[in-house]
């Protein structure tokens, strides 16, 4: 199941309601807005406004101490064309009453909602994602999938499903929005938005999240940690089963249970998609011939990296090479 691309109600949006709560990450928040005022920049144009917007109208500070000003009500700004929570460090300390009270009005009246960083809790803990896709960071991922069992959590960086987007922490925010803009505008205004930030890519809502194999399996399966970074340290000249087994001194068969169990895959797919996921970073990010990309990633034959990567990514990496240049 893959994202579904931004909807008319998001692609159409004019203004954008940030409802920021105490100690919200000022990284995410930034990166969000400073895409749309690039974006009225590039295009000569007032296309987007957005609002700050509290509870109580009253300023909070954001996790490094810092305010954002000028802040208004939801009532004192007007309903905006979608409302994106961003949220940070004490984001369960921050979600009240007054905030699920306000989020649930909105969603009432139809307008899309967001969460970016630890936003989607927000959502979550209103009973707003039930059913829907959504990304929240890394961290926060184990947490929250045992604590909201009807929300389906993904590995990207963000998702758009329907009337809802979500997004994970750091820059992915920029990204985010760069998708909103290009949906609007065409990609040729996102390319430009980009190239002002000096990006070396835009990244879609189909690039995961970097998740370190211990906050996926816990820091107590050294034996599978150190397996991963094995796999991670040797692409060119990847190693056998039997090799990785005799390394962590395991059995074969205890290797083979210890992925299923935490990582619901076999050693072996998990090793090709490692390896996949690498030609892809590099056939989007360099200028390797596909050969070169094919022989680095530890493919001696062009026709299985050919067929492994379609199986993969549901496209040959010609392909991919002409989506990124």
């Amino acid at each position: 199941m893959t994202s579904t691309p931004a909807e008319a109600p998001l692609s159409n949006l004019a203004h954008v309601g940030f409802l920021t709560l105490p100690s919200f990450s000022m990284i995410a928040f930034t990166s969000a807005v400073e895409v749309l005022r690039m974006a009225n920049y590039v295009s000569r144009a007032q296309h987007y406004r957005w609002s700050v917007i509290t509870p109580d109208g009253v300023p909070v500070r954001a996790s490094n101490g810092l305010t954002v000003k000028p802040t208004r009500t939801l009532e004192e700004a007007g309903m905006p064309d979608v409302l994106i929570v961003c949220g940070g460090t004490q984001i369960r300390n921050a979600v009240d009453t007054n905030v699920k009270t306000l989020l649930a009005d909105a969603a009432s009246q139809g307008v899309p909602l967001g969460g970016i960083c630890t936003g989607a809790y927000a959502l979550m803990a209103a009973g707003l994602l039930d059913g829907y896709r959504c990304s929240v960071h890394w961290e926060d991922l184990s947490a929250l999938h045992k604590e909201y069992p009807h929300v389906h959590f993904a590995d990207e960086l963000f998702v758009i499903d329907r009337d809802r987007l979500t997004c994970t922490g750091g820059t992915a925010p920029l990204d985010l929005m760069l998708d909103l803009v290009g949906s609007r505008f065409g990609q040729n205004v996102a390319a430009q938005v980009s190239e002002q930030f000096i990006l070396e890519r835009i990244r879609s809502s189909s690039d995961p999240q970097p998740i370190p194999v211990d906050a996926r399996v816990g820091f107590s399966r050294a034996e599978l940690i150190e397996v991963v970074r094995l796999m991670e340290a040797n692409i060119e000249e990847p190693l056998s089963l039997e090799e990785l087994a005799r390394l962590v001194q395991l059995s074969q068969r205890h290797l083979q249970r210890m992925f299923k169990v935490y990582l619901s895959v076999s050693p072996t797919h998990y090793y090709l998609s490692l390896r996949l996921r690498r030609a892809r970073d590099l056939l989007r990010t360099t200028d390797a011939s596909i050969a070169r990309v094919t022989a680095v990633c530890g493919f001696h034959s062009p026709c299985h990296f050919s067929k492994a990567y379609r199986a993969q990514f549901g496209h040959a990496p010609s392909v991919e090479r002409r989506q990124a240049a």
